[in-house]
This record gives C-alpha cells, sequence and structure tokens, in this order.
C-alpha cells in the first residue's frame, strides 16, 4: 500500500478516526491490526515472518534479561542469526549464489533463484536488532507485553522504509503517550503534504530522466547526457526518500508519536562527511552505533579508525542492495571519509570556504550515485567515463521544466536551512495555513510527473 495512493488516504483517515474514538487500551490492539493489515497489502503470507522475528527477538531480549554469562550471550547470538539469516536468504542468497559460481564455474549458465524479498525487512530487522543489543548491553529496560513490543517493529508509518527508531525513543512516546497539540497536528499535516511534493512533483518528474538514462545507457553516449542522468538519479533519490520520510513522520506525528529526523537538507554538506550526518540520519547512526562502535571506532589509532569506516560503509552500501556495485558505492563513500579524516580531521567549514567545498561534494556523491543506480559494473564504469571523457556534443537530457524544477529547490532549501519557513508556516494564522495548504494541492494536481504509481525507492531495500 503506496503512500501516495488513494487507498492509504482511506486507511490513514479510518485509523485515525478509529484511534481516536476509542478507549486508551483498545488503540494498541487497533494499531498494530492497522500495521499488519498495512503489511499483508504487500504480499499475506510474509506476515508470518515479520511475526517469527518479532517473536524471536522478543524471547530473546527477556532471556538476556533473566540470565548471566553464557546464556546471555546465547540469546543474543540467536536473535542475530535469525534476523540476519533471514535477511540474508531472501536479500543475498542469489548474490552469494552468483558470486561463488562465477569464481568456481566462470562462464556457466546460473538461473537465479525465485525470492521475492519481504518489504521493508532490511528495516524492521534492523530496528528490531537495535533493540536486542541495547538490552544486552543494559542500556534498555526490557518490554514486558508482547504486543507493545510488537508494535515497536510493526508500526505502519516507519515499517517499510523508515526512518529507523530506537525502542527508547518509540516507548518514551508510547508509555507517556499525551494527545498531539494544535501546533502538532499542523506540523504533521504540513510534513505530510511537504513528502507529497517532494515525491510526486520532484521525484517521479527526475525518475523519468533517471529511468530513461539508466535502462541503456549506452544509447545516450556522451558528457552532458551522462551527467544529466546522474544528476536526475541524484535529485530523484533524495526527494523520493526525503518525501517519504516527511509523510511517515507527520502520519506518526498525528498519532502522538515523534519520529526522529532523516534528512536534514543533506546535498547542502560541505564534506561526505557532513553528508552521511545529514543523509538518512537514522541509518548513519545505526551503522555507527552497531558496527563502527563494535569494530573499535576511533578508539585504536588513525589506521585503525580509516579501516573502521572502511568496513563500516561497505556493510552500509551492501545492506542497501545484493550488488558489487553497492559495495562499491559503500566503498567509494569509505574511502571519501577517510581521505577526509586525513585531510583535515574533524574541523567545521564555515563561511565563504562553505561554497566550494559544496559543490566539490555535491560532484563527489553524484559520481557515486552512478554505482548505486546503473545495472551492472560495466554500465557504471561506461557511465563514469562518459561523464568524464564523453563528448559534448550530446544534448543534455533535462527539460528546461526539470532543470528549472531543480534549480528553484536550492533557494528553498537554503531557506530551510538558516530560516525554517516550514515550521514558521505551520505556525502561521488559519488563513496563511489554508492559503498554503490549497497550493500545496494545486501543485500536486497540476505538477504530477504521471499518472502512473511510481514506488518508492528504498521499497526495494
Amino acid at each position: 500500500m503506496l503512500f501516495t495512493t488513494l487507498n492509504f488516504c482511506v486507511f490513514l483517515a479510518i485509523v485515525l478516526t478509529l484511534f481516536y474514538l476509542l478507549p486508551k487500551p483498545a488503540r494498541r490492539w487497533l494499531l498494530l491490526a492497522a500495521s499488519l493489515y498495512f503489511y499483508m497489502a504487500w504480499i499475506p503470507r510474509y506476515v508470518l515472518i515479520l511475526l517469527l522475528l518479532i517473536t524471536i527477538d522478543y524471547f530473546a531480549a527477556r532471556w538476556i534479561e533473566a540470565r548471566t554469562g553464557p546464556d546471555r550471550r546465547a540469546a543474543l547470538i540467536l536473535s542475530l542469526t535469525a534476523n540476519l539469516g533471514l535477511l540474508g536468504w531472501f536479500k543475498y542468497a542469489n548474490f552469494f549464489r552468483d558470486t561463488w559460481l562465477a569464481i568456481a564455474h566462470p562462464g556457466a549458465h546460473v538461473t537465479p533463484l525465485h525470492i521475492i524479498l519481504p518489504l521493508g525487512i532490511s528495516f524492521h530487522t534492523f530496528q528490531s536488532m537495535s533493540y536486542v543489543v541495547d538490552v544486552y548491553r543494559r542500556r534498555q529496560p526490557v518490554i514486558r507485553s508482547y504486543i507493545d513490543y510488537a508494535l515497536f517493529v510493526a508500526f505502519f508509518p516507519q515499517l517499510v522504509a523508515g526512518p529507523i527508531v530506537r525502542a527508547e525513543e518509540f516507548f518514551a512516546d508510547y508509555f507517556h503517550w499525551q494527545p498531539p497539540t494544535a501546533e502538532e497536528w499542523r506540523r504533521g499535516c504540513a510534513m505530510i503534504l511537504t513528502g507529497y511534493i517532494k515525491k510526486l512533483v520532484c521525484a517521479d518528474q527526475f525518475a523519468l530522466v533517471a529511468d530513461r538514462y539508466f535502462t541503456a545507457p549506452s544509447a545516450l553516449p556522451g558528457f552532458f547526457p551522462a551527467w544529466s542522468g546522474a544528476l536526475a538519479f541524484g535529485l530523484q533519490i533524495f526527494f523520493d526518500f526525503s518525501g517519504y520520510t516527511d509523510i511517515a513522520i507527520g502520519v506518526a506525528l498525528l498519532f502522538g508519536f515523534h519520529f526522529p529526523e532523516n534528512f536534514r537538507r543533506p546535498y547542502l554538506s560541505a564534506s561526505v562527511t557532513e553528508f552521511w550526518r545529514r543523509w538518512h540520519m537514522t541509518l548513519s547512526a545505526w551503522l555507527r552505533d552497531y558496527v563502527y562502535i563494535s569494530f573499535g571506532g576511533n578508539r585504536k589509532g588513525s589506521w585503525r579508525t580509516r579501516l573502521n569506516l572502511m568496513l563500516t560503509m561497505l556493510l552500509g552500501g551492501l545492506w542497501h542492495g545484493a550488488s558489487w556495485n553497492f559495495v562499491i558505492w559503500g566503498g567509494y563513500h569509505g574511502l571519501l571519509l577517510s581521505i577526509e579524516r586525513v585531510i583535515h580531521g574533524k574541523k567545521k567549514v564555515e563561511g565563504l570556504a562553505r561554497l566550494p567545498l559544496t559543490i566539490l561534494t555535491f560532484l563527489l556523491v553524484t559520481v557515486g550515485w552512478v554505482f548505486f543506480r546503473a545495472k551492472t559494473f560495466a554500465a557504471a564504469a561506461w557511465v563514469i567515463g562518459q561523464m568524464f571523457t564523453g563528448r559534448m556534443d550530446a544534448s543534455i537530457l533535462l527539460s528546461s521544466w526539470q532543470l528549472g524544477l531543480a534549480v528553484v529547490t536550492l533557494p528553498l532549501a537554503l531557506a530551510e536551512e538558516y530560516w525554517p519557513w516550514v515550521e514558521r508556516l505551520a505556525q502561521s494564522s488559519l488563513w496563511i495555513r489554508t492559503a498554503a495548504a490549497v497550493l500545496a494541492l494545486l501543485v500536486i494536481e497540476l505538477f504530477t510527473a504521471t499518472d502512473l504509481s511510481i514506488p518508492f525507492v528504498y521499497f526495494q531495500f
């Protein structure tokens, strides 16, 4: 059930109405039932996988709390094995099998295993694992109620593509729930409308160009087609994923839950390090807390720190998809992060020096998106070659409307960075808010890129 469909809008309206009509004790049952129904709209039988992992992690955490020594570690290993095992099978079985066969039997024909990836498995496994690890580290109290824990994992706004919510964040609202204030209602609605504009007006518009180019990049050779295809995908994935999380955060806020911020204008970053503090922030924090620090973080010298960065980003790349291109993309960012550590450590760039570094960072990130989007390494290498050595006589793929859209978003992002106009708009008078909402709906109606429902990019992860 896509956030951008009429079915979801009707679903949300019904669940919200029932939520505030029902007495408090019944609301958790409603939200859990609604979340499971939402998940089952994809492939109904896969809800059993979700419930299996919820059950394993719930009892593993209870066991960890009640035991000491090796028994605690055994329960943790069981939980991690179940989560990573199922994630590995559904997401990486073909990847590891094909890689092994390519090494052992080069040139042999390989028939892919018919495996359909369960919706959101990359996200809810990370969310559930973080809870069990935090219980093991004695940083998170055990959740006694199975229903409460199941709702934490399955809550429908963030179930499919995040943001990755920690147990302490979710249960701080859940156990001390307060109805959203009028200002929070306004902010939630504003975020939902903003998310719809990002997805339907911006992301889907750039998707038309990115899909056209990356379907057969060799059919469109040249410097300008390569850069415009990469730029289009960079803008598509930002507006697409940022739009999804805006909608998720806004919907959760209408129910009285405060999800963490997931994007903070990442293309205004003056370094790749800053980019990862602004892009998919909940994943970056997850990788830092549960992978990078587990490897030793920056506690064992500069060379070990750079190695830990590289390993973390390689795993982060692999998390995004079962392809060597994703591993290369992760390694590319790991290399850039390591180089920045050598050049200027953790110094923050301020003033006019930010402008050239922001442009450089944006170009470096755009080059990296080629590996993320291209279907094969050969295709990615070809596109990179065209970006730096392609002939200059080919035309740019972006239309004047699409270029104008890209240009318009820059001052809007700068304004939000230094003067949060979206927040101020939500706090303005009723007449201004009404006019802004009508204008937003008109923009969505007039400028939606296509009548087709283009899935969110991160649904495939």
